[in-house]
């Protein structure tokens, strides 16, 4: 990875976007529908993009919001809809926009009271709570919201009656249909002027903040956290979970310790690349907190929709999320009663297999999925799944009484988790991760990107573990070649081959001219180096054994 000279450091003025240039780009330019990057791309993280390329303009969010409509009318889905938006400048536009089509449809919408923000898990909980007991006339929602994506970045995404992320045949069904839509240029899109949607009787105005706040100590041992009296921080990094640590600090006596709000995320540091990107678990965009780990027994941050944790703490600075990972499984296990004995914990492939010896010790079910916190959502819906994590730092968990809390990612519940993990135990969560590593050895983990073309990439997601004839992974026999996930069977569109004592992981990249290479070695530095060196051989070995075959298929 090359780091830029900027990482860590205040970002420079030069740097800030125009947020006024950039809303004004959102209203008037017009996507080139001959560009595939400017349609309609509704991946599981739903819609993402910037006016500045042409792929985030009101033009496609008239569209998607209309393909949602038209899906909700497929499904029957004829509940309120809840939408929410985080602090990203273009949010509030997009979210405008999605509100005229709405009102239009004659949706029954719910969004934030005097144009506020929302976290993501804060929909999703309401979205549960709505519909919980219901049978009929569900819920569902919207966020606006590109995550921790740069300030100049917009982004869109839906979540169905489960609360949770779009399944793909949800998310190809709105993309397909946004896009015919744009086609079209948007002749089928119902839309209302913003003052009349506002009007409407189907638009309604409501503080989120109160019952996801009070219903805190149904899934968090808040009364612990209160009772031990711990000095803790928090930095929102300008997200929209600042409006929500101002009541949680009221009652539980948190230092909010940077409540600004600004669109040009200005107060940032620079992430490795020289972007601003508020990504709660890079060490460079959180060197401000990190600054002050010696002054807090704990300190935490949320990227601006929330769904994000960033652990600091004394012992270890900032967490790595796989460690973080894997002392919340740990800890959730013992001091989770009332949560029934067979649950399953939720992993991805490309997670620490620290995780796994956790679970295999406390005799519990590994739960491996994909990438995507899509596939922990049926089981995190029903209880069969009691923990779900993905080591880009994105978790949720049950309640205390072992139903459901949400359905997608909730970073101020992992904040508070580790509030009382050290309120409870004495120990912070860098603390239990020694414990864990000098029980079970500690790995080394990175994750790498290398070259590929468009078919590259195409073939590697196809790969059968049959392609990897090699037998040995830096000097260990191999015991797995995968790809298909263990714990429900779907494909990870790519590869994962398994050692004693390491792993790799190569899937091919959504967005970019890569295939990313995860690794993991519970030896050494140089063990890990082997094992990606020797991984990219054997995907180079493997991609050129398919095009052999591939090439002598024609021949015939």
């Amino acid at each position: 990875m090359t780091i830029s000279p900027l990482a860590g450091k205040p970002a420079p003025k030069e740097m800030l976007i125009d947020a006024a240039r950039l809303e004004r780009e959102y209203f008037e330019r017009r996507p080139d529908l001959d560009d595939p990057e400017q349609l309609v791309i509704f991946g599981t993280s739903g819609h993402r993009g910037s006016p500045l390329r042409g792929s985030f303009t009101e033009a496609h969010i008239l569209a998607i919001t209309q393909a949602i409509c038209d899906y909700r009318k497929t499904r029957g889905t004829d509940g309120p809809l809840y939408m929410g938006k985080d602090t990203h400048a273009l949010s509030g536009p997009a979210q405008w926009t999605a509100l005229e089509v709405l009102a239009a449809n004659g949706v029954q919408t719910i969004i934030q009271q005097r144009d506020g923000v929302t976290p993501t898990p804060v929909i999703s909980h309401a979205i549960l709570v709505y519909n919980r007991s219901r049978t009929e006339h569900l819920a569902d929602g919207i966020v606006v919201t590109p995550s921790h994506n740069p300030p100049e970045d917009g982004g869109f995404k839906y979540n169905p009656t489960h609360g949770g992320p779009a399944d793909v045949d949800v998310t190809q069904w709105v993309e397909n249909r946004a896009d015919e839509l744009l086609r079209d240029g948007n002749r089928g899109v119902r839309r209302m002027r913003l003052e009349e949607a506002y009007r409407a009787d189907t638009t309604h105005l409501q503080d989120y903040a109160p019952a996801y706040v009070k219903d805190l100590r149904n899934v968090v041992d808040m009364d612990a956290i209160r009772a031990a009296r711990l000095k803790l921080a928090v930095d929102p990094l300008g997200g929209a979970a600042v409006h929500y640590w101002e009541p949680i600090n009221a009652i539980y006596r948190l230092d909010v310790v940077n409540p600004k709000v600004d669109p040009t995320f200005s107060f940032m540091t620079v992430d490795h690349d020289g972007k601003i990107r508020m990504d709660c678990s890079s060490p460079y965009a959180m060197a401000r907190l990190i600054g002050l780990k010696d002054e807090y027994r704990v300190a935490f941050a949320n990227d601006p929709d929330s769904d994000r944790h960033g652990i600091v703490t004394p012992s270890a600075g900032l967490m790595n999320p796989n460690h973080y990972l894997a002392v919340a499984i740990s800890y959730l296990l013992a001091h989770r009663p009332d949560w029934p004995p067979h649950v399953a914990i939720g992993k991805t492939v490309v997670s620490s297999s620290m995780i796994d010896r956790v679970v295999e010790k406390l005799r519990c079910r590994l739960y491996e999925v994909p990438v995507g916190f899509k596939w922990f959502v049926p089981g995190l819906f029903d209880g069969s799944c009691c923990f779900g994590g993905e080591e880009s730092a994105g978790a949720s968990f049950l309640r205390h009484d072992g139903s459901v809390w949400t359905t997608d990612k909730d970073g101020p519940i992992m904040d508070l988790l580790a509030a009382e993990i050290t309120a409870r135990t004495g120990k912070d969560p860098g603390e239990h991760y020694n414990a864990l590593t000098a029980e079970f050895g500690t790995p080394l983990y990175t994750r790498i990107d290398a070259p590929a073309t468009p078919e590259q990439k195409l073939k590697l997601e196809k790969l059968s573990p049959g392609a990897v004839k090699e037998s040995t992974l830096a000097g260990e026999p191999i015991i797995a070649k995968l790809s298909l996930a263990p714990g429900n069977d779907p494909p990870i569109d790519g590869l994962k081959v398994v050692a004693a004592s390491g792993w790799f992981a190569a899937r091919p990249s959504g967005t970019e001219a890569v295939y990313k290479i995860y690794a993991e070695s519970f030896k050494d530095k140089a063990h890990l180096d082997a094992i990606v060196s020797e991984a990219e051989a054997m995907v180079n070995n493997a991609l050129a054994a398919a095009d052999r075959a591939r090439g002598q298929g024609r021949a015939t």
